[in-house]
């Protein structure tokens, strides 16, 4: 694990930039304006810049939140979710075809293709999870006593992520869920970051790739899993685990990773 001071240092000794987006190019409400210029500097230089997010939407909701935030057209061309791999799926009636969809009114739109499949908790062959329910974004309790009845049925995580930072507010993902039902004895199916699946959706097999996140059960054990070096970007959803560079390598043992450079924000 090494210290990474600028990208420019190593961005020729590869191809392919796999880049999350919250908690690397932006926060939720804004833009990391380094990280930003890091992206138009590779781009300049003709590498591929793929941004990879476990967001439980479809690509171009993903796309209309970036354009909101001002992220430039030419940026654009390369984003994918962890939505839209669940989405591809669950049009093919993977998992039955009647869903109950469990997180907030803002995530509809992964489901805007199979509107008159969407059922009650009861009656459905799959729960579709996306997040938590608007007016129970905090209270996991809900979640436990809502699923424990239901522990036979699968459900289908759009979003592997436990918690995400907007601005300095920690908000629960849907991967807390998927772990409140695992808990009480339910499958749950994962869509996005760490599963080798989402890397074959996006990256070529023969190009020398590198990822990027600050979330190291999915950014970083995602890159360990494909076998591709990654860049740890330590000032994001683990910034609370540790006081000094030096208790780096604590983390990583705990979290059961491997880091190849670590950088405290995405610096050119």
């Amino acid at each position: 694990m090494k210290k990474l001071n600028h990208l420019a240092e190593i961005y020729k000794n590869y191809d392919t930039y796999i880049i999350d987006l919250w908690g690397v190019i932006h926060n939720g409400v804004k833009l990391n304006s380094k990280a930003i210029e890091a992206v138009e500097n590779l781009i300049q230089n003709k590498k591929k810049v793929i941004f990879l997010t476990n967001a439980p939407r479809p690509c171009a909701e993903v796309k209309k939140f970036l354009r909101k935030l001002k992220v430039k057209e030419e940026l654009l061309n390369n984003v994918f979710s962890s939505g839209e791999a669940a989405m591809l799926s669950l049009q093919k009636k993977k998992y039955g075809e009647f869903f109950f969809h469990l997180g907030p009114k803002k995530d509809d739109a992964i489901f805007s293709k199979l509107k008159e499949k969407k059922t009650s908790i009861e009656k459905c062959n799959f729960i579709l999870c996306t997040g938590l329910i608007d007016e129970h974004e905090e209270d996991l309790n809900y979640y436990k006593n809502l699923l424990k009845n239901y522990t036979s049925k699968k459900l289908i995580c759009t979003n592997p992520d436990l918690i995400v930072h907007r601005g300095n507010t920690v908000e629960y993902c849907a991967g807390t869920i998927a772990q409140i039902f695992e808990s009480l004895g339910g499958q749950a199916v994962y869509f996005g970051k760490p599963y080798k699946e989402i890397y074959k959706m996006c990256v070529s097999k023969n190009k020398k790739a590198i990822a990027i996140g600050d979330n190291l059960n999915t950014d970083i054990k995602g890159a360990n899993n494909m076998n591709i070096d990654s860049i740890f970007i330590s000032s994001g959803v683990h910034r609370t685990e540790f006081k000094r560079e030096s208790e780096l390598s604590n983390l990583s043992k705990k979290y059961q990773v491997k880091l190849t450079y670590h950088q405290p924000e995405l610096i050119w």
